[in-house]
């Protein structure tokens, strides 16, 4: 069966968690299919997905609250511990996205099912070990099947990933490029995310993927890390521990656009020294409890599953990429901003990202297998990004 013929377009498979629950009320409210334009927009048709009846069925209910039409939303039990669940889920959908994780110990199941199935996936992963694991796995069966997973579809990478997409873009093609990023935000975290950062810190990480790795006759490394202070922003800049410079270099060796030589800087930015010494032994004392197994433990009580920010706390939170990049012959300052990063915002990205793959298909780059944002969908999910309020601008040059 084709992925055109499948009943649902979109399967939100982790829909009663916390992140889920806001990836099905954005497809309540502004999920559609407008591939044809907005005059010949239709309904999406999508479902939620996950282990408990009952919590499906109040997330239903409150998606009815907000539309009426919602009451043709479908619902569907499965589960990661049951893989003939999960390939009866996928062969129902154009995409499967899934906020299910720590994806280390329970994403794997759902790809390997939308491979079998022929269904492009999505996620919100920003554990480098789980994506280095589907490369080395999946990759090949899935471009041989033609079907796209995409990894880190929401805060971690897709402002980072399209943000130098958008960048490069604005400078000279065939000259080496030079592209650091700078991020400021304020907001908070769930659970989930909880729970998934201490399973990332937990993990000593065996190698760092094809790190300074030629793509032909081109190259793509990262920049040397290092703690600087920057007069013109008036911070502290500090190398950021997060696998968006792993998605960025993937991009940028598999995409012509990012020139013959390219290199790329990932920083935090912090308004203070002492600021920046306070986070850094913060981060590092919960690296170094994550590793041992009952402070680990302790760790995982502090914020439950399922439990996040409030609706007024997330209305305060925001986002701030700014990218400086440089070639031979220009210069040019890039920004890519937004609302609550960790939850609305990363709701958007991954509920657009899904839509993408499932109405857009032939605006696309004809590619398959384990991608990036940037190379799956590249400059087609940045307009539909900038349509959903999320702003990509260019500053200067």
């Amino acid at each position: 069966m084709s992925s055109s013929d499948r009943t649902y377009d979109v399967i939100v498979f982790g829909a009663t968690g916390f992140t889920g629950r806001l990836v099905a009320e954005y497809l309540a409210t502004k999920g559609k299919d407008t591939s044809a334009g907005e005059a010949a927009a239709r309904p999406v048709r999508w479902a939620i997905a996950g282990r408990n009846a009952g919590r499906l069925a109040e997330v239903k209910a409150a998606m009815e609250a907000i539309d009426p039409a919602c009451s043709e939303v479908g619902v569907i039990e499965a589960t990661s511990e049951d893989a003939a669940s999960l390939e009866r889920m996928a062969s129902q959908a154009r995409v499967v996205l899934t906020t299910v994780g720590p994806y280390s110990t329970r994403g794997e199941p759902l790809v390997e099912a939308c491979i079998r199935a022929g269904t492009d996936y999505a996620d919100l992963t920003g554990e480098p070990e789980f994506v280095d694991r589907l490369l080395d796995r999946h990759h090949e069966a899935a471009r041989a099947r033609g079907v796209r997973i995409v990894n880190c579809c929401g805060f971690d990478s897709i402002p980072h990933d399209l943000g130098v997409l958008f960048t490069v873009t604005k400078l000279p093609a065939g000259e080496p490029i030079v592209v650091e990023g700078v991020v400021r935000a304020h907001g908070s975290f769930s659970g989930g995310t909880w729970q998934s950062l201490i399973e990332i810190v937990a993990q000593t990480r065996r190698r760092k993927r094809e790190a300074g790795k030629e793509h032909g006759a081109r190259k793509a490394r990262g920049l040397k890390a290092r703690i600087r202070y920057e007069k013109g922003l008036r911070a502290w800049v500090c190398p950021m521990p997060s696998i968006d410079p792993q998605v960025v270099l993937r991009s940028a060796r598999e995409l012509d656009v990012y020139g013959p030589d390219f290199q790329y800087g990932h920083y935090m930015q912090v308004k203070s020294g002492l600021q920046l010494v306070i986070g850094i032994a913060g981060f590092g004392a919960v690296a170094a409890l994550a590793k041992v197994g009952p402070t680990r433990e302790l760790l995982r009580k502090v914020r439950s599953p399922g439990e996040g920010p409030s609706a007024e706390e997330r209305a305060r939170s925001w986002f701030q990429v700014t990218f400086e990049g440089k070639s031979a012959s220009r210069r040019v300052v890039t920004r890519v901003s937004g609302g609550d990063p960790g939850y609305s915002e990363t709701a958007k990205m991954v509920a657009e990202s899904a839509l993408c793959m499932a109405f857009d298909r032939e605006r696309l780059p004809a590619r398959a297998g384990v991608l990036t944002p940037a190379v799956a969908m590249g400059e087609r999910l940045i307009e539909r990004l900038q349509a959903a309020g999320i702003r990509f601008e260019l500053l200067e040059g």
